[in-house]
């Protein structure tokens, strides 16, 4: 049985709308170790229709030259959760159609370990339906204001345990968390 692994970048307040406001920041070496260590397990990545729209000009182009993290966005199996989405055509895409919890859980435990970088609306959906088994945050210092957060106004309760912490020199702080 898979685990699904998601991966967020979140202002102090919650934010984690598209992260371009991290720019400043800089991006840590340990930060992609960081990511690289969850990604090295992840037999599939989970994408919703907007952060796959993001996804696919921004990784279909880039070669490990470009970026250590290119192999795995563009070689790993991705599966796109959509109900408008018609076409994919980021190679080894497919789309599953609308959300559905009882799919994404025969998804989980058929591919293995998935990886789900924002994709907000989906992991929302996934954290209220319990299927989210760890959550990987990277905290900037800043807050954001209004935007759409990982845990939204009347989200159910969940308890998390803490299973790593990281600070970087940039500001930002990297916590992982499993599902108590």
């Amino acid at each position: 049985m898979g685990e699904i692994h998601v991966h967020e970048f979140t202002s102090l307040d919650g934010v984690i709308d598209a992260p371009t406001w991290t720019f400043e920041y800089g991006f840590h070496p340990g930060m992609g170790e960081a990511i690289e260590a969850v990604t090295g397990q992840c037999r599939g990545i989970l994408l919703g229709r907007v952060t796959y729209e993001m996804f696919e000009p921004a990784w279909s182009t880039r070669t490990a030259d470009d970026d250590p993290g290119a192999p795995f966005f563009n070689d790993t199996q991705k599966y796109i959760v959509s109900g408008t989405l018609k076409t994919a055509t980021w190679r080894n895409s497919e789309i599953l159609g609308a959300y559905d919890r009882d799919a994404i859980k025969a998804l989980k435990d058929d591919v293995g370990d998935l990886y789900v970088s924002g994709s907000g609306t989906l992991v929302r959906a996934m954290l209220a339906d319990g299927l989210v088994d760890a959550l990987h945050l990277f905290v900037y210092p800043l807050t954001r204001g209004p935007g759409p957060r990982l845990f939204p106004e009347g989200a159910p309760a969940t308890k998390f345990k803490l299973a790593a912490a990281e600070s970087y020199e940039n500001g930002a702080v990297y916590l992982s968390y499993r599902t108590a």
